[in-house]
């Protein structure tokens, strides 16, 4: 199964999930850091809405052999920050594996996905690695990320490594790449760019701009942008915003180990439950979570932490 087709199996909500108590998701991503290198534009991560830190290495270890008990099959190392941070990146996704995940998952800048930090996640179990490409050309990547020009060239030079390591270790990794199509004219702007890392990835495909529920959507309409309501997932398989997939099908927990029931929480206002606390099932169909599904399923969010997303505006 490709990339595209385990995204869509998550967008797309089940008839057994549309209801307010719920069985385990299919997913979960685990925030091992909440930090990035990059500052861009169009995520809101850079406003720095709340403290950013690294997850405690026994806190993550826990929840994960927590959340496989649960029935979780496929498990994401990284959420709003860049997970190539973290000194133990590799020894997590071993972990991971160990504890029975069939799907070990990871998304990067690429910035820091040096061959060497690469080749030791590929040992260690990784089944899937997808670079955020979101830029056409030095100029644009300095301009939306808010670093040097030269990480540009750098990113693609990972790519091809990531691609160099998996053959020389006989890996089975998947290698991907996705990037943003910011207005109508990006999709032909990045062609070039698209065309040089297509031979090293398995597949390559396009996101919408998304507003980050509504954080960082006049930053990106000052840069000329439009985003997209909400996140409805991949363009060529768009879902509705209401209800919205990432309350019903995945988890995200953040650094603090808090779970939450949006993608872009960059404020904790979306905090469902506490896994310092509660075991991952319980926070999953805790009370807050009950009350913003099922108004979620009538269509009609007004008052809970989803109304400022302009989807629903």
């Amino acid at each position: 199964m490709g990339i595209t087709d385990r995204i869509d199996a998550v967008t797309k909500i089940a008839p057994a999930y549309l209801h307010a108590v719920l069985p385990p998701p299919r997913s979960v991503k685990v925030e091992l850091t909440a930090r990035c290198n990059y500052a861009c534009s169009y995520c809101a991560r850079s406003l720095r809405l709340r403290n950013q830190n690294d997850m405690e290495r026994a806190l993550f270890e826990r929840i994960a052999v927590d959340i496989r008990k649960a029935g979780v099959e496929e498990l994401g190392l990284f959420y709003l920050g860049e997970s190539f941070m973290v000194p133990w990146l590799a020894d997590a996704v071993a972990h991971a594996k160990a504890a029975g995940f069939p799907y070990v998952f990871l998304t990067t800048n690429g910035s820091l996905a040096t061959p060497e930090k690469v080749s030791a996640c590929m040992k260690a179990g990784l089944d899937s690695l997808k670079f955020s490409f979101n830029y056409a050309d030095e100029v644009q990547f300095a301009a939306v990320t808010g670093v040097k020009d030269a990480y540009f060239r750098r990113s693609i030079e990972h790519i091809k490594g990531a691609h160099k390591a998996r053959a020389e270790g006989g890996y089975k990794t998947g290698l991907y790449a996705s990037y943003i199509a910011y207005d109508g004219e990006q999709g032909a702007r990045m062609q070039a760019a698209v065309d040089e890392i297509l031979p090293y990835v398995d597949e390559v495909y396009a996101l919408p701009l998304y507003n980050q529920a509504g954080f960082a959507a006049a930053e990106e309409q000052a840069s000329g942008w439009k985003p997209t309501a909400g996140n409805r997932g991949r363009l060529g398989a768009l879902r509705d915003p209401l209800p919205c997939w990432a309350v019903f099908t995945e988890g995200h927990v953040t650094w603090e180990g808090k779970l939450s029931a949006c993608c872009f929480d960059h404020d904790g206002r979306f905090h469902m439950g506490d896994l310092k606390t509660q075991s991952f099932m319980e926070a999953w169909n805790s009370a807050a979570y009950q009350t913003l599904r099922a108004a979620h399923l009538k269509k009609n969010v007004a008052g809970t932490p989803c109304e400022n997303c302009v989807a629903y505006q």
